[in-house]
């Protein structure tokens, strides 16, 4: 095992579909390529072959130009987790092309597969003498995106919800519970046991998380964080939100429930499909720039309401908010410093991400303590066990 200090970054969910792929990663890239291991999660699946598989929810969104995974290896990435709620939106040619093309320009993948058993199979990478283990999640349905014996999909934890009445109005505002299915929680723990004794890093992805809704922190996440992490995991990166989430510690292992949107850039618009990303270009029904007036974006808002039946568009209370909201545009890149095989450091690094969907890496400076301020207080609201600390330009997690 190797004795030189080792790092590891990891990023939020990735959207590439534009014709200037590289673009988007121009700021970033420098770095991802001087660190020695760069995990993201692929958020949707990459095909020129593929089908809408939920044209009736209008959720299906539009597959990414399969060329554009070169994209990616340039940019310095070498693992792409591919368990999302977007997974089956192609079908089966949005499978397969997706894991093969992540192949074909060197870049592994875990989350996904053909069947059940792929799809939970985890990736290991080697470097400098110390191995890094990776296993992906979906926490957050359809449950139409699932692998199973004969289908492919992605791997899974089943998060279940109930209903108690919180106040005695029928109709009232309920108080919600989730908690994870037990078999699906299991076969996560088998997973992670299994995996631990092949790799001295685990690092586990989940997609999870309430969107666009900032502090708030669903029940299961936790329980499955800490689950993994009382399985061998070592440190939890989550994403599927779109907005930065809390980070905590857990036995002294950091979990980053909600790592936002790093690169979603949308460039193609189809009336068949269901488009969101960071302002190059919007789909059908949204904001094309953060620079529209609170006026245009309300129309906006109005107009997805009509289209879609509004996912992510509600605050506390049932509030209209403008979608998206401001705090889209905060991102940050999880960092693991690696000793002697082991993770002796974890924190992040603050972007935002500008006008052109690109990631921007931040200072200790205004713009920094932007993110910082926020990051901090969402994870307070949540009561989250974590305490933060810049060194340089870089926020240290304890």
């Amino acid at each position: 095992m190797s004795k030189k200090e080792l790092l590891m970054l990891g990023v939020g969910d990735l959207i590439v579909d534009t014709t200037r792929p590289d673009e988007p990663f121009e700021l970033v890239a420098p770095l991802f390529r001087s660190a020695d291991v760069v995990v993201g999660q692929g958020e949707l699946p990459f095909t020129s072959r593929g089908y809408s598989t939920f044209p009736d929810l209008n959720y299906s969104s539009l597959p990414c130009n399969p060329d554009n995974i070169k994209a990616l290896a340039n940019a310095g990435f070498d693992v792409i987790t591919t368990a999302s709620n977007h997974t089956w939106d192609a079908g089966v040619p949005g499978v397969e092309d997706t894991i093969a093309g992540l192949q074909e320009n060197g870049i592994a993948s875990c989350g996904a597969g053909m069947n059940l058993e792929e799809a939970r199979k985890p990736v290991v990478i080697e470097r400098e003498g110390t191995k890094f283990g990776f296993l992906a999640y979906n926490c957050s349905g359809p449950k139409g995106s699932w692998a199973t014996k004969k289908k492919p999909g992605c791997a899974y934890v089943d998060a279940c919800v109930s209903y108690e009445e919180g106040t005695p109005t029928i109709g009232g505002i309920p108080i919600v519970h989730t908690f994870a299915e037990p078999e699906s929680l299991k076969a996560m723990e088998d997973d992670i046991r299994n995996l631990r004794p092949l790799c001295d890093v685990l690092a586990i992805a989940f997609h999870k998380g309430i969107g666009y809704i900032p502090a708030r922190i669903a029940d299961f996440e936790q329980q499955i964080s800490y689950a993994a992490i009382d399985a061998g995991a070592d440190v939890i990166f989550s994403h599927h939100a779109h907005i930065l989430k809390g980070i905590e510690t857990y036995k002294g292992k950091a979990i980053f429930h909600g790592l936002g949107n790093f690169v979603t850039v949308c460039e193609v618009e189809h009336e068949n499909f269901f488009r969101y990303g960071s302002f190059i270009k919007m789909g059908k029904g949204h904001p094309k720039s953060q620079s529209e007036s609170k006026e245009d974006q309300r129309k906006h808002t109005q107009e997805l309401l009509r289209n879609h039946g509004g996912p992510f568009v509600f605050e506390a209370g049932g509030k209209e908010c403008v979608f998206p909201p401001r705090e889209i545009n905060m991102s940050m890149i999880a960092k693991c410093t690696i000793e002697n095989g082991k993770i002796v450091q974890a924190g992040y690094l603050p972007c935002l991400i500008n006008e052109h969907g690109q990631p921007e890496i931040l200072k200790n400076d205004e713009r920094g303590r932007q993110v910082y301020e926020y990051v901090e207080n969402i994870s307070r609201a949540a009561d989250l066990n974590v305490r933060f600390e810049w060194k340089d330009d870089e926020v240290m997690v304890f």
